[in-house]
């Protein structure tokens, strides 16, 4: 490989400006994450210590081998959504070590609204599942909820990707031999109760885990039976008469103890399928980055700068330098892990889609896996390059990155819109893992176009009906469809959403990656169907 030069000046001005406004959006980012990990109210909280519980990231802390890193998944999920809950959504979900094996964990937060789950709950539910699924890793639940938030029900009950699904979703991964292990750690009410009844094997604290499909109330209001919540669903029933969970903790702790125990006997781990070579830090450092990334989002960043700063060594294998240079392809390693990256450096020209479906063919072939750092505008219009055919380019593209079974992953980092935004590995392709840089931004088109477009529209109604506008209506008109476009685009509100797996900083990418492309490349190989590509 050849090492990258950095032409960076990081004395200049324009340096110095960036570097102290990004770490204005570092403090912000840190402070979100802050409130999602304090979890409820002090009071609930107290209350929670109070019952001899340990709170639900202690016990996280507890169960994973000391040392190791726990990747959280999806911590600003539900930012904003719903009054009095902290992002996160009431549940902690995320990859961690225990006893040697990566797992995927999902814990609920009772200090959050009792751990009820929102809408925004079952989909993260969800989608910790699928990671775990694909990538065939062991999941631990630690329950402790109320069961469904009822005033939600329209986003929890009816549909495909709800609380539903995480019952399909458990049957399908034991059909494919992947444990399931629950830990109940409080109540388990209704459907709840059929999470645990799922999985493969089941802890349950004494006194304080409880299953039932219906509690002591709804049996007396249905019935007419009166009966204490022990005896309906407490662990010494489930675990000696039931027989519908396996192991009997004292408490928490020792919950843990059993579930790590468990999880020592679950046979041979998984090897990677290519062994990495020693990590290397970057020739650069990584907290230049800051000073890099511009502060204006109408000024490109120089993606070239950012990778000399991601990748080991700063060592990265060009492929097509001199080609298609709106779009950056090449091989380097991050933390000893072989990628293949696909940068942007401008808007996609037909070379550049080109290019593209080239580079992925080739990291298909040699089972590389695919590293999309997104900070595009879209696809270039015109007359000139319609005549070329970037259509039929961009569907090469699209179907190239589309069918590769490779791991795949995608970062955005700047802007990424249109018709680019699905090129680059959207969320609709199904990435292994989507982040965002705090600068992440994503829409149908950037706020001043999606203005300039909807007031070209409505002018030509207004000629139509023989009306006309003043500067100032047509700015009033603008306003607040670019405040709309400016709300929608931001990192954080993709990360409420669930659009994307978690916002990350620059100086974390490596240590995430190193981690995503760690757990990938355990899996088993899936070989590639590529689709049919127009010529």
């Amino acid at each position: 490989m050849t090492k990258m030069k950095s032409l960076l000046d990081t004395g200049s001005d324009d340096f110095r400006k960036n570097n102290a406004q990004y770490r204005e959006k570092i403090d912000e980012l840190h402070a979100l994450r802050l409130t999602q990990r304090v979890g409820g109210p002090e009071k609930v909280r107290n209350r929670h210590i109070e019952k001899g519980k340990i709170l639900p990231r202690e016990r996280i802390e507890r169960l994973v081998d000391p040392g190791t890193p726990f990747l959280e998944l999806g911590e600003l999920a539900g930012l904003n959504m719903h009054k009095g809950v902290p992002p996160g959504a009431g549940i902690i979900t995320g990859i961690g070590v225990i006893e040697g094996r990566q797992c995927m964990i999902i814990a609920n937060d009772a200090t959050v609204k009792g751990g009820t789950y929102f809408g925004i709950t079952c989909r993260k539910h969800v989608r910790a599942q699928k990671i775990a699924w694909k990538n065939r890793l062991p999941v631990i639940t630690l329950v402790d909820s109320g069961g469904a938030f009822l005033p939600d029900q329209a986003n929890l009950f009816p549909d495909e990707g709800q609380f539903g699904s995480i019952f399909h979703q458990q049957v399908g991964m034991s059909g494919d031999g992947v444990p399931q292990i629950a830990v109940v750690l409080g109540p388990c009410t209704a459907g709840g109760a059929y999470i645990p009844a799922l999985c493969d094997e089941v802890v349950i604290v004494r006194g304080q885990g409880f299953m039932y499909l219906g509690g002591p109330e709804l049996t007396f209001a249905a019935t007419g039976e009166k009966v204490e919540a022990e005896e309906l669903g407490g662990g010494k029933m489930h675990s000696s008469v039931s027989g519908v969970t396996d192991h009997l903790a004292e408490d928490d702790a020792h919950a843990l103890a059993i579930t790590r125990d468990i999880v020592s006997h679950l046979g041979e781990k998984p090897l990677p399928r290519k062994t990495p070579t020693e990590p290397r830090a970057p020739a650069y450092p990584t907290e230049e980055i800051y000073g890099i990334i511009s502060r204006d989002p109408k000024v490109p960043t120089e993606n070239r700068e950012i990778i000399a700063r991601l990748v080991d060594d700063s060592d990265f294998h060009e492929f097509k330098p001199l080609y298609g240079d709106t779009i950056m392809t090449g091989w380097g390693r991050i933390h000893g892990h072989e990628v293949g990256i696909i940068a942007n450096t401008g808007v996609l020209f037909v070379e550049a889609a080109l290019k593209a479906t080239h580079f992925i063919n080739l990291c298909v072939q040699r089972d590389i896996p695919l590293l999309f750092l997104a900070d595009v505008n879209g696809f270039m219009v015109g007359r000139e390059v319609e005549q070329m055919g970037i259509a039929k380019a961009g569907a090469k593209m699209i179907t190239a990155m589309s069918s590769a079974r490779v791991p795949k992953f995608t970062i955005i980092t700047g802007g990424s819109y249109g018709a680019g935004y699905l090129a680059m590995l959207g969320r609709p392709f199904q990435p292994d893992a989507m982040f965002a840089w705090p600068t992440g931004r994503s829409a149908i088109m950037g706020p001043e176009q999606a203005a300039s477009v909807l007031a070209q529209v409505r002018a030509q109604i207004n000629e139509r009906e023989g009306e006309s506008w003043t500067p100032e209506e047509e700015e009033a008109f603008k306003a607040p469809i670019r405040k709309e476009y400016e709300d929608f685009q931001g990192a954080y509100n993709f990360a409420s959403n669930l659009w994307i797996d978690s916002v990350i900083e620059p100086c974390e990418t490596r240590d995430v990656m190193a981690l995503m492309l760690d757990v990938t490349s355990r899996r088993p190989k899936v070989e590639t169907n590529f689709g049919v590509f127009r010529m």
